[in-house]
Formats: structure tokens, sequence, C-alpha cells
């Protein structure tokens, strides 16, 4: 040292062109980066200081970075620039687990130029790692975040160590200097926002008051959400993680915290927004974050200007706590007004965007995407009510944590987790709260499954007090989905039967109308429940009330357009649920389905719900039954007794329902009994139109177009489909004949 050329050129010669990541792949393009690399197996660093000198540079490094102990460097590359040599602006990978820093080592060099940029958070500085003396070696450190670049060497060759700068352990937070006074401070404002916090939203957890009920400061937000300064992957965000003035920050944040009576957790923020935009040209190919190493899409580079923000979502996941545990609080919506300070964001770039070019009818549109960490808080006693505000997305995954901890608890001996367990107690007052928002946080309820979840949580827990309330307030108040029933069922026998039973009535009555299917299969699994027999008798008379056909129909069924046919499924289902609830009912119901023929049509209704019936043979001998039964068979043993013989020559049925020229010619085609074929030479639109007219009247005629000369031509060709359907419909009579005896 320093470094002679002739070593340079013999280190070159065993090294490897440096490739560099984007998104998921590894390049190697020497417009972006122009750098040798020997990796750190072929790389061995001898004298007997080396190893000592390297352990105080790591802990100068992480006392500089606030990182705090537990930190070793680990080899990552030995790398050389030559004359000519740079790398453009990217940001570092976290290669290694617990991996949060780069260490570099400048070895004595002889070179000009190739200085070390660093960029973060609206600064930068500008290193020249130049050593002159052979016994110096300068060195950086920063965190894997921070974008930098190395500057084109001019001269001479530069030669570097690239270390992972590692932490041994997760350990606890990093303590920041002594912040006494700006502590107090933050604590007797936070202690003063959790005051109004808790006045505004006063409320018996049991009775899940709806907060909102009470006057309220509109400025004053439900929780805060500080936005820190560096960047961190999921598996990296732990208080124990945080780097420099985050960790200083979080330090402050937890005492003030605990002495306001706040709760405080890490959690990753992501901002989605789209909407329209206008094309402003290309982007430039170079230069500052235009390359990265962790996560870089170059799918979509356009340059463009928003015009406006049409959607814009912004929610918090990831959730950890001070102690490094993990806490389930699912993703959390946030809102701008909750941000610390309001503006910390307007000047963030995103992490991905697409620019999509106007086309058809759609203009041009955008989307992006930011994420970022933050520290957020709220009061103390303010959990369950900002989980419930939050929604069934946020709410559920806590509510099935809490359950799932009270479950694990309980042993042999007591068989079960007792009702004064806090996590039974804390589990029931969410439930209150999720409850009484529920309509607002549940939207399109019969498209997701958050009601058969909470159902089964409250089975779970035999919260009996708590189902009675989602079915009253939820179920029959019309948030009510198919999808719901088996853990509906579930639930409700924990109950009473007689309360069971009124609560299933006024479910299907209120629901019947508009849900006749999953009515009928709730009724089903009711009616096989032992301990409701001789309770159900309501709730199936409020099915068959509500049954279609009814004329006219009742005001709340005004919009008769969303209603639910009634097909041989669910007359299958309702008759065998009836027979075991109470026979008269069947028989009206069957009286009701015959009495509207073109609701319940023979075919397409009760003949199938017929054969369904008869896979139970002694359901077809209940009396209610009969009348069904005798009507389906006459109809089959009619049809079955028609004549069915091949058409004696090729004149077919011609129910056409247009008449102009050329629909006269097909239908007189149709009436030939002579002609098999017919060519129609036609402009497309035409033949098109008479293709429709075949279509439509189901004519006995197979098509297709020969593409010689012009026009082009219709061929046309009669067959034997109506007969061969006749002929299968023959079989099918007399197989359900069989079948229903």
């Amino acid at each position: 040292m320093p470094l002679l050329p002739a070593q340079a050129a013999q280190l070159i010669a065993a090294a490897e062109r440096a490739p560099y990541g984007r998104g998921d792949r590894t390049l190697v393009d020497t417009e972006v980066r122009r750098t040798w690399q020997i990796g750190a197996a072929q790389v061995r660093i001898a004298g007997k200081h080396w190893a000592g000198m390297l352990e105080a540079l790591a802990e100068r490094a992480a006392t500089g970075l606030g990182a705090g102990a537990g930190v070793h460097a680990e080899l990552y590359k030995l790398l050389m620039y030559d004359a000519g040599s740079f790398f453009v602006s990217h940001r570092d990978t976290e290669k290694a687990p617990g991996m949060f820093a780069t260490l570099i080592v400048a070895l004595p060099s002889v070179h000009a130029g190739g200085e070390l940029v660093v960029r973060h958070g609206g600064r930068e500085v500008r290193l020249d790692l130049r050593c002159e003396d052979p016994s110096e070696a300068a060195f950086a450190a920063f965190y894997a975040d921070c974008v930098h670049e190395v500057l084109p060497v001019k001269s001479g060759c530069r030669l570097v160590l690239a270390y992972n700068l590692l932490r041994k352990g997760r350990g606890r937070l990093p303590r920041p200097p002594d912040y006494e006074s700006e502590t107090a401070a933050l604590a007797k404002l936070l202690h003063a926002w959790c005051q109004a916090e808790n006045a505004g939203d006063a409320q018996d957890a049991d009775d899940a008051q709806d907060a909102e009920d009470v006057p309220a400061d509109q400025d004053s937000p439900a929780k805060l959400v500080v936005p820190l300064e560096h960047a961190y992957t999921p598996a990296e965000l732990t208080f124990a993680a945080l780097k420099g003035a985050d960790a200083a920050a979080a330090g402050v944040l937890a005492d003030a915290a605990e002495r306001a009576g706040c709760e405080l957790y890490a959690a990753l923020m992501q901002i989605e927004e789209s909407g329209w935009a206008e094309h402003t040209g290309r982007p430039y190919s170079r230069g500052y974050g235009r390359y990265h190493d962790d996560d870089d899409d170059d799918e979509s580079n356009d340059e463009f200007q928003v015009g406006e923000v049409c959607e814009r979502a912004l929610t918090l996941s990831h959730w950890q706590r001070s102690d490094g545990s993990a806490a389930d609080l699912g993703n959390m919506p946030f809102e701008d007004a909750e941000l610390c300070p309001r503006d910390a964001l307007a000047d963030m770039d995103p992490d991905d965007q697409h620019f999509a070019e106007a086309t058809g009818n759609e203009g041009a549109s955008f989307e992006r995407s930011y994420q970022r960490a933050a520290l957020v808080l709220w009061p103390r006693g303010q959990r369950l009510t900002l989980l419930a505000r939050a929604g069934l997305q946020a709410s559920v995954p806590y509510l099935a944590g809490l359950v799932g901890a009270w479950a694990a608890s309980a042993t042999s001996a007591t068989a079960g987790a007792g009702r004064d367990d806090p996590r039974w107690v804390e589990a029931h007052a969410l439930l209150g709260h999720m409850l009484q928002r529920w309509p607002e946080a549940a939207g399109l309820r019969n498209r997701d499954d958050a009601a058969s979840k909470v159902l089964s949580l409250m089975s779970r827990m035999a919260d009996v007090e708590r189902i009675d309330a989602f079915v009253t307030g939820i179920s029959i108040a019309g948030q009510y989905g198919q999808a719901d029933n088996p853990a509906l069922t579930k639930a409700l026998q924990l109950l009473p039967a007689a309360r069971a039973g009124e609560l299933l009535g006024a479910a299907i009555a209120a629901n019947a109308g508009l849900h006749i299917a999953g009515c009928t299969d709730l009724l089903g699994r009711a009616a096989v429940v032992h301990a409701w027999k001789g309770k159900l008798q309501s709730a199936a008379a409020a099915l068959l009330e509500a049954l279609p056909g009814k004329s006219p129909a009742p005001k709340s069924l005004a919009d008769d357009w969303r209603r639910e046919p009634a097909d041989a499924t669910v007359m299958h289902a309702l008759l065998r649920a009836l027979v075991r609830i109470d026979e008269a009912l069947a028989g009206r119901a069957v009286a009701h389905a015959l009495a509207w023929p073109k609701t319940y049509g023979l075919d397409a209704v009760l003949v199938p719900a017929l054969r369904r019936l008869a896979e139970r043979p002694k359901l077809l001998d209940r009396p209610a039954l009969q009348a069904l039964l005798g009507t389906g068979v006459s109809h089959l043993r009619t049809r079955a007794a028609l004549p069915l013989a091949p058409p004696a020559d090729w004149r077919r049925e011609a129910a056409l329902g247009c008449s102009c020229e050329h629909c006269q010619r097909l239908r007189a085609f149709l009436q030939d009994p002579a002609e098999a074929e017919w060519r129609f030479k036609a402009r497309v639109s035409d033949r098109e139109h008479v293709i429709d007219t075949i279509k439509k009247g189901r004519c006995d005629v197979d098509f297709t177009t020969e593409r010689k000369g012009s026009p082009h031509a219709l061929v046309c060709t009669k067959n034997q489909a109506s007969y061969e359907a006749r002929v299968r419909q023959r079989r099918a009579d007399l197989d359900d004949l069989a079948l229903l005896g």
C-alpha cells in the first residue's frame, strides 16, 4: 500500500464486472455500474491488528448511526474502481438478516475522483475517502436505505472493502441522550389529548355506546401517526432496529406515551393513489433515484403530470410493540388529519408509479404507491373504539387473537378459560363496539365472510349475549348472506330453544323476500336440530309467506327485480324442511307452487325437485307431497304418450319473428319438403340478420359461410335437432317415471 498499478491489474484479472439489482433481476450494465468486484469468499486479510481495527470501526459506525451496541461487520465484497468507473444513484438491499447499514473501508490507493455521495431526507454529503498515507484507511457508514452513488474515477484506481453492518440480536430500544425536558413537555401534551379523547368517547365498554353520539373536538385526531425518516422492510421494522433520529424519536415518544397513558406501536404506512394524468414526455435514464438496488420496476417509466387524484387509500399494517412483539391489528386505515405533523408526507416521492396512456373512451390515468414506517399512538382506553372505527379488516383479526389466546389458556383442570379472564372480557367489550358500528363497517355484507368469522368466535366464547345482539341488530336488520348459515346455526344453538326459534323466525321474515335460497337453506339446517323441534313453526310460516308468486308484492319488496327465483334447489330444500317441521305447511307450499305454474314450472322447478326428493323414497310417501307427485307424474305420462317419429321429409318448423324479404326466403326454404340446402349469397349485414333469425327461431338448420367470390354465401343445411331433442326428452321422462313410480 498504496496500491501499485501492477497490483491493480492483477486484482482486475481475478475480478468480474459488478452487477446491480433491478426488482428481482440482477443485471450487468456498465452504463449503470462500472466496477470490478471480488466476492468475500476469495478475500483474506492478514495482519494481527486487522480484526481489532475492524471491530473498532464497526463500533464507531454503530455509535455514529445511533444503533447501539451489538453490531458487527461482515465482509461483502472487495471493489475496484479503475479510471472511468462509477456507480449511479441507488439504495442497498438488506443482504442478510439483521443488516441495517453499509460500511465502506477505503484502502490506500492513488487516484483522483471517485467521491462517495450520500443523500437522505433532502440532505447530501460528498466524501473524499482518498488515503495518501500507506498506514491510513478511511471509512464511511450509512444506513442501507440512503440513496448514494460513486462519482466517476478520473485517474488511478480506487480500492475499497464493502461490509454489511449487522445487529447480533434484536436487543432493546436504543436510548437517546437525555431529553427529559422535551419528554416532559410531550407527555403533558399527550395527557391533555388523552383526556379530550376519553371525554369525547366516554362510554361503558359493555354498552358500547357509539362515540360519535357524544360531542367531541372535531379537530382532535383519534390517533397520531408520526412518519419516520428511514425506510424499513417488514422484517426490519422493530423498535430495536430503528435508525439514527428515528431511534431517538421513538425513545422520547415511548417515555412520554407511558407517562400520558398512551399505547405506542411501530407500523408500515401504505398509501395508494390513482386518478387521471397528462403525459409530459420521457424521463431521464440516469441519475438520482433512477436505479435502486432494492426495488425498481422499469416497465412503465413515462413522465406525467397528475391532473386529479380520484381514489386514495391510506392504511397501517405490520404492527410492532415496543417490546419487540408483533401486534395483530390488521390493516387499519388512517387519515391525513392524524399525521403528525399534518404535512409530513407533502414532499414524499412515490416508491412505485405507473402511467397508462389514453385508449378509446378511457383517458390517461396513473397509479402510484408510497410506503413509509411510522410510530402510531393513541390513548390507552381507546384501543377497542379505534379498532371498531377501523372496520372489520382490523377488528376481526384482533378479536380472533384475543379469543385464541383466551382459549389457549384453558387447562384440563379448568376445562376452559373463564369469563373473568381479561382476554374474554376484552373480547366481549370489543364485540360490543363492533356490533354498534357494524352497518357502516361491513358495507356489502354478503360479499365477505366477516359475519361467519365473528359468529364462530362468539360461539367459541359462548357469548350468548353478543350472539343475541348480533342476530337482532345485524342478521334481522338486513346484513345477512347465505354464507352465514353454518356459523349462525351453530351460534343459535347456545341460546334457549324458544329464543333461538324466535330469532330464526324474525331473521327469515326480514330476509326471505330478497334471499329466498339462503333462508330456505337456513330453515333446512334448523329443521335437523333436535333441540328446536316444535320451535320453528313461525320461521317456517315466515318463509312460506315470502315465496315468490304472490300478487301484489308487499310494499317492502317493490323492487321485485332483486328477488331471487325459487328454483328446484329451493323447492326441494323447502319441502324437506317443512315436512319435518309442520306437514300442513308443506301442503300449503305444494298448493302455492301448483297455483303459480309460470313461476314454478313443471320442467324447470317441480319435476327436478321431485327427482331430488326421490333420493329419499319415504319422503314421496308423505301426504303433503301427494298432490305434487301426482301432478308431476301425470305431466310426464302425458308427454311420454305423444307420438314420436323422425321427419318424413325436409319440411321444418318455420316460426320466424321477421318477415323481411330475406327471412321470407328462409321461411320458404324451411317449408319446402324437397330442399335440404339453401345458399344465401348476400352482404355480411344481411347474412348476419338471417343467422340471428335462425338462432332466435331455434330452427333445425346448421349454417356456415362459404368464403368464395364476392359477396360470400351463407350455406344453410336442415337437420333433425327438434326430433333428437324430443328423443332425449322421452328418455328422460321414462327415467323420471321409473324413479317416481
